[in-house]
């Protein structure tokens, strides 16, 4: 039997055994499949999920329009007072799929192989950006996941793929360009801790810490 977990975000809890979303000690009423839904993106956090495998959970082995989807997502963002365009939990991932994006507490979790994977993130002066596993895309629109907000960076000026212990960052046809230790990126540049990158004018760093350098939040 899969271990009983509850996992909290801000005033929110979702418990797999119950199959309940509450907050205040209140159910907030999902349909199963939207369950189904926020909990599979809230088990899989690390990354984002693409539109595929959500489909294979919630509608194995049959077809539906993708418009099913996309009302399950709005359903979710309902109960939690999310939005498509200022997401705080549930953040699109442009022509991929959906990722969450709340911090999150994970109570009664065995460890996984996703807590032993290294931990990525970029730094710029002011701030600290986690990668997850999957596509992580960097530009000024409000769907990226590393939005940068400044008039030399295109809407969706770069993105950075992580898959298991790789980081590769890949140009997205911006006009002014991205940069890795100096040199204009053409193609996916493999990146490495402490790589100096350049998305138009702004300066971010890349950074990995072991998994023994990190500290988890699942009790």
């Amino acid at each position: 039997m899969p271990p009983v977990v509850t996992y909290r975000f801000s005033a929110f809890a979702v418990n797999s055994d119950t199959r309940q979303l509450t907050t205040g000690g209140q159910e907030v009423h999902l349909s199963p499949k939207a369950f189904e839904l926020l909990l599979m993106l809230v088990e899989h956090r690390s990354r984002a999920v693409s539109k595929g495998e959500l489909h294979e959970r919630l509608w194995p082995a049959t077809f539906v329009s993708e418009t099913n989807l996309a009302t399950l997502i709005a359903e979710v963002r309902r109960a939690l007072g999310d939005s498509a365009h200022d997401s705080r939990y549930v953040g699109t991932v442009q022509r991929f799929g959906y990722r969450f994006v709340g911090q999150v507490d994970a109570v009664g979790a065995q460890a996984t192989d996703t807590d032993a994977r290294v931990r990525m993130s970029v730094t710029s002066a002011e701030r600290e950006y986690l990668l997850v596993q999957g596509p992580n895309v960097i530009g000024r629109a409000r769907d990226a996941a590393i939005r940068i907000d400044s008039g030399g960076v295109s809407r969706h000026h770069a993105r950075i793929d992580v898959s298991g212990h790789d980081a590769r960052v890949e140009d997205l046809g911006s006009k002014n360009g991205t940069f890795v230790d100096g040199t204009r990126v053409a193609g996916a540049c493999l990146l490495t801790d402490g790589a100096a990158m350049r998305i138009g004018p702004v300066a971010l760093t890349f950074r990995v810490a072991s998994a023994t350098q990190v500290t988890e939040t699942v009790g």
